[in-house]
């Protein structure tokens, strides 16, 4: 042992009483000289303390629970202590309660004074560990983790827990989701509260249970289940879809997830706030924005509030984003907050490349999706109003027919496969769509995909695996540029594979199909994929470079954003004929 480095940890330890010191540097291996002069008495005298008190003969155990009090003790007197000196304080003591158990043990011999879950055990008969419990210690190792995964803006979050209802307007992928499920889940394990997660659709909403199981587990290492998920404090977690709507028994905080995009939002919303009447629950709203023209919009900029109120009781909200940043409780006892993605990455979350998504997405994109600012649908080939009656709960609606987690999701029934390609700097869309089997039926959109950074062989294959799972009847594909390549290598597995060569007359051909088919109602996909909704939003209608002609794209130009799974989506529905499926023309269609 290097006596130098104990001096100095020596000489920066509060005083102590001198035997005591001298018996604890000898047991660290100082010799009895280095001792004396260390602490300015007489070598003869240390010598009179170890024969005395037989330093020699101690045991290990003693040596080491000596050790353990002389460095609490220095602890607990240190006027300033830091979060790193709490946690050393709470592991000291953890160390004296095992070595209490080991001499309980040298004196008894009972192995049960080692383990008191031995007694338990051994007690009657074996029983079965409590469903979803959570240990003093493991509940712990729960909120340790919480804390230390935070980035600013979700400390923003978490400091402002306490208010009786947040709304919060963020950019996509800031973590939300992952956030408040692990709140939720801290809440219900302290408090004994409900929670209950409210989304869109069933699916969406099992997204919050998948992170709150994998948070339990990758933290403490306990293994939740049951949907909903009952802890042993009597605090239920439940994840509903749109049959919310019948929910009325259910009460508990209460977290509403992309609320903005959410279709009868007036008519949830009332059933989720009588979730949470009573006042010691709490109310969630969270949403990347969608139109101005949403119902929910008038709860965000205070119109809802307003309305039937004498003038002079009415408020004006500020909701610029400086007055928001940070959040901000209104004259409505609401707290609102925005967080654009700019704002997560000044607040440490170093997940983006924000020069990469200037170059993804166009200028409008960019600002809705991660600066939080609502569309105008007005201008929009496809608003707000004819989306929401496309977006369904598939696990509801669907049940019969779809089973998304098995080999042959749609079993044999032939589907249409769409694929638009990455362009400069974005994605590329793959959508799987089940065509109607008569005349005016419905499209469902299975399956949606965003491929980026995958070279030609990549997407082909990918493509390739949706036929292995589907009775793929149909595969239209872009080819008016990169595409190209995707085209001739899927043509070599399926050769029947259509080439969609754009100009102005293609493009509106795929527009006006896709306008007549969502206008009519025939389309349905997940209420929980803003991202298709989205991309559909942004499609409006424009000039050519020469003036002369109307065409239709998603922003300014195509070099720098075209909302692909919108164009994917409409390359599948162009197998169906313009006028639809007639008798005239039904028995040459691609379909079996």
């Amino acid at each position: 042992m290097d006596e130098c480095n104990d001096v100095v940890e020596a000489r920066e330890a509060p005083e102590v009483e001198p035997r005591r010191a001298a018996r604890h540097l000898y047991w660290q291996g100082w010799r009895i000289s280095s001792i004396a002069e260390h602490l300015g008495i007489a070598r003869t005298t240390v010598h009179g303390w170890k024969d005395a008190e037989q330093w020699d003969k101690a045991q290990p155990i003693e040596r080491v629970e000596g050790a353990l009090e002389a460095r609490l003790v220095q602890l607990i007197g240190k006027e300033a202590k830091t979060g790193g000196d709490f946690k050393e304080i709470d592991l000291l003591g953890r160390q004296i309660e095992r070595i209490a158990r080991v001499n309980r043990y040298e004196k008894t011999g009972k192995e049960a004074d080692l383990n008191p879950n031995i007694e338990r055990r051994n007690s009657g008969p074996k029983k079965r560990p409590t469903r979803n419990d959570f240990s003093e210690d493991q509940a712990g190792q729960l909120r340790e983790a919480f804390h230390d995964s935070l980035f600013g803006h979700q400390k923003i979050w978490h400091r402002n827990s306490h208010e009786r209802t947040r709304m919060v307007l963020k950019s996509r992928q800031v973590g939300a989701t992952w956030y408040f499920a692990r709140e939720a889940l801290l809440d219900a394990i302290e408090t004994g509260r409900n929670q209950i997660f409210l989304s869109a659709s069933k699916a969406q909403a099992h997204i919050f249970k998948q992170y709150i199981v994998q948070f339990a587990r990758e933290a403490c290492g306990v293994d939740l289940t049951g949907d909903p998920i009952i802890l042993p404090n009597g605090a239920h977690i439940y994840f509903l879809g749109t049959n919310a709507r019948t929910a009325q028994g259910y009460h508990g905080n209460f977290y509403f997830d992309e609320f903005f995009w959410t279709n009868r939002f007036e008519e949830l919303n009332k059933v989720a706030s009588g979730m949470a009447m009573h006042k010691q629950w709490r109310k969630t709203y969270f949403s990347t924005p969608s139109s101005i023209q949403h119902p929910a919009y008038a709860y965000w900029s205070g119109d809802r509030f307003n309305k039937r109120r004498a003038k002079e009781l009415r408020i004006a909200l500020d909701l610029s984003h400086a007055r928001l940043a940070g959040g901000f409780t209104g004259e409505d006892r609401v707290w609102r907050n925005i967080v654009t993605i700019l704002d997560a990455q000044a607040g440490g979350c170093d997940l983006f490349d924000i020069d990469e998504l200037r170059l993804e997405y166009n200028s409008e994109e960019f600002a809705n999706l991660l600066m939080c600012e609502f569309i105008d649908d007005t201008l929009s080939v496809f608003p707000m109003s004819e989306l929401q009656g496309c977006m369904v709960d598939s696990w509801v609606e669907w049940a019969n027919f779809y089973k998304p987690f098995t080999l042959r999701p749609y079993g044999h029934r032939p589907v249409w496969v769409g694929y638009d390609p990455s362009h400069t700097g974005d994605t590329a869309g793959c959508v799987v769509l089940a065509p109607s089997d008569k005349p005016g039926g419905k499209f469902r959109v299975l399956e949606r995909h965003q491929w980026r950074g995958l070279d030609f062989e990549a997407q082909a294959e990918a493509i390739r695996q949706i036929t292995l799972r589907y009775n793929v009847t149909f595969i239209g594909i872009d080819t008016t540029g990169l595409g190209q390549g995707v085209y001739q290598l899927v043509a070599k597995f399926f050769p029947a594979a259509k080439a969609i060569n754009y100009s102005v007359e293609v493009k509106t051909r795929l527009v006006l199909k896709a306008k007549n088919v969502i206008s009519k109602g025939r389309l349905e996909f997940d209420a929980g994929w803003v991202d298709l909704a989205q991309a559909f939003l942004a499609i409006r209608r424009t000039l050519t470079a020469s003036g002369r002609n109307v065409t239709y794209d998603a922003g300014r130009n195509e070099e720098t954003g075209h909302a692909d799974l919108a164009w994917a989506c409409m390359h599948a529905l162009d197998n169906e004929p313009l006028e639809g499926l007639t008798a005239a023309n039904s028995g040459f269609m691609e379909i079996s």
